[in-house]
């Protein structure tokens, strides 16, 4: 990894080398941060990172497998040796459990019939590995003059959106996986947040919307650089910006 001049931010962002995470990492590295890619498939990782370091970004390829406690750790102590801060977490890493399939047609979340197995998977990446990668990085974090942790979460992991049967996830498949365990990362948000408000760390959640990615068979609208908008706002915020929070584009959303 270059040298980086003092003033420059160091970000880290887990699932990077495709979709959302990919986007926010792009985006990012136009602000003029130096960007960690973090992902699970070392080729795939240095592969994203090379073709944003083309296209003019400081960015670079970090292994971390969210759900290997050991990999988040060695990725922690690569980040104290090459940078001694982090500034910027984004959270992003998360599985479906399904593959890659629309949410209409994600019949194995049923509740009713679902594989415990698969739900375990599931609250494996999308919840405990937010704890395992933020615990890693936290004391990297306090080193930062603005720390900022933002969670890629879900509209979905809104209990009052899913729970209107005239709403917008009414024809949805209700799911005992993906929707809980985002839900369950809401209820996370605010507890970092809540512990970490004394320490100046802002802490938040954020739907990036229907994105396009693989995650839901490209059924989205919404492209990934639209999607992870909001995410990088969130990751920029001011000292006056907000924690605890869930939003999206276009503001609050309820939890």
């Amino acid at each position: 990894m270059s040298e980086h001049a003092p003033h420059q931010k160091i970000a880290l962002v887990t699932g990077a080398n495709k979709g959302i995470g990919r986007a926010a990492a792009e985006q990012l590295a136009a602000l003029g941060m130096t960007v960690l890619v973090g992902a699970r498939d070392p080729r795939r990782g240095e592969e994203a990172a090379a073709e944003l370091r083309a296209a003019g970004g400081d960015v670079h390829a970090v292994t971390l497998d969210v759900s290997d406690q050991a990999t988040a750790r060695a990725a922690a102590r690569l980040v104290e040796e090459r940078f001694g801060r982090l500034d910027v977490l984004i959270n992003n890493a998360g599985i479906t459990g399904s593959g890659q399939v629309s949410p209409q047609n994600a019949y194995d979340q049923v509740p009713s019939s679902v594989d415990l197995d698969m739900v375990r998977t599931v609250f494996e990446t999308n919840v405990f590995g937010v704890i395992a990668v933020t615990n890693a990085m936290l004391p990297l974090l306090r080193r930062s003059a603005a720390p900022r942790i933002v969670n890629v979460s879900s509209h979905a992991a809104s209990l009052t959106l899913t729970s209107d049967p005239d709403g917008p996830f009414a024809a949805l498949m209700p799911s005992a996986a993906y929707t809980p365990s985002k839900s369950a990362l809401s209820a996370l948000t605010v507890q970092y947040a809540n512990e970490l408000r004394k320490d100046g760390v802002l802490v938040n959640a954020v739907a990036p919307g229907f994105v396009d990615t693989d995650s839901n068979d490209h059924s989205g609208h919404l492209t990934p650089a639209q999607g992870a908008a909001v995410v990088v706002r969130l990751a920029t915020l001011g000292a006056d910006g907000p924690t605890a929070g869930f939003f999206s584009e276009d503001g609050p959303l309820p939890w």
